[in-house]
């Protein structure tokens, strides 16, 4: 049951946190909105790159919650916000947000799949993720 618990709690992040990256932050690469441009000018993006980047920002998120690629979204992921933190501290804004997202995707995954922690702390998975 304990178990269970900690599955359905890993899933909730899980979707809580691909929601705020296809709703929250994906969807205003797509759209336009006042003061867009000089957003986007001031982190060094052109319009262009902005769409490319929300795109891969979508594929990501979605990799992540499909149970047979979250590792590798996971992984993605990591990067993809690796970057953004890059951004924000070449241009001098505050870079603590994507490194908190990274530290939530991976203890997501990992309350969905104990595998994860057991990789990452070297100790044995509990159960499988069936189980």
């Amino acid at each position: 049951m304990a178990r269970s618990k900690t599955k359905i709690a890993g899933w909730i992040l899980s979707v809580l946190l691909s929601a705020f990256l296809i709703l929250g932050s994906a969807s205003g690469k797509f759209v336009d909105w006042e003061g867009r441009a000089e957003a986007f000018d001031h982190i060094g993006y052109t319009e262009d790159v902005v769409f490319k980047i929300g795109f891969v920002e979508v594929v990501i998120a979605i990799l992540f919650l499909v149970p047979r690629t979250a590792f590798v979204g996971a992984i993605l992921l990591s990067a993809y916000l690796g970057g953004a933190t890059a951004t924000h501290v070449r241009v001098g804004d505050p870079f603590f947000v994507p490194i908190i997202i990274g530290v939530v995707a991976w203890v997501a995954l990992g309350l969905r799949d104990p595998r994860v922690f057991a990789m990452a702390f070297g100790k044995p998975a509990i159960d499988s993720p069936g189980g």
